[in-house]
């Protein structure tokens, strides 16, 4: 945003209130780590789940909180560091500072990447812990923004159901493999999401018999 003497406009990241009641569990053999949000005793459904995958942010305060309401809903839940202890710091997300293509290609080091190779292990990994660690028979999943699209790429691994807010850099061929209810929220204005790229989802999802 900029101001009226065109100079640039800078915004504050909105922060959740609370207190975050989950801890950090090993993932990946101890190379990456995860926030595990467990569900009261008299909630929890206990052969049920949540695997959140965030958006560039990682985890972070909000992302915990969240983790932890969905916890408080009955459902385990485990928010994954998909990006090796390397996420963007919040405020310069929200002002717009960093570039991102540099640091999905290298990490803020140059020698830590945040592509397919590098997370895809990660995300397996953590269905695997679900599933075998913690007995989960019905998995759902979470993806926000770049989240979204680890989620669709790796739903045939053992995901159930999804659901994918504002989701980033899916492409056709991964959209194809979802096999199982999807719920999907768009925004108005969105240059990486715009209407087109919705349309041709929808249009994937009609094709293939999936319920959206």
């Amino acid at each position: 945003l900029e101001k009226p003497d065109g100079t640039k406009r800078t915004r504050s990241p909105f922060f959740i209130r609370g207190a975050p009641q989950g801890k950090a569990i090993p993932i990946t053999g101890g190379k990456h780590e995860g926030y595990l949000a467990t569900p009261p005793p008299d909630k929890a459904r206990k052969t049920s789940a949540i695997l959140f995958l965030p958006d560039i942010m990682g985890i972070w305060q909000n992302s915990r909180l969240l983790a932890d309401e969905f916890a408080s809903n009955g459902y385990l839940t485990l928010l994954l560091d998909t990006f090796n202890g390397d996420p963007l710091p919040v405020r310069a997300v929200v002002n717009d500072e960093v570039d991102i293509a540099k640091w999905l290609a290298g990490g803020s080091t140059g020698d830590n990447p945040h592509n397919e190779p590098a997370i895809d292990p990660i995300v397996l990994d953590a269905i695997k812990v679900l599933r075998e660690g913690y007995g989960v028979k019905k998995l759902g999943a979470v993806g926000y923004c770049f989240g979204a699209k680890y989620l669709v790429r790796h739903w045939n691994a053992g995901i159930d159901a999804g659901y994918l807010a504002h989701p980033s850099f899916v492409d056709a061929g991964e959209l194809a493999a979802i096999n199982g209810p999807v719920s999907i929220a768009a925004a108005e204005t969105d240059y990486i999401f715009p209407a087109e790229k919705r349309h041709e989802t929808e249009d994937i999802l009609i094709k293939n018999g999936k319920q959206y």
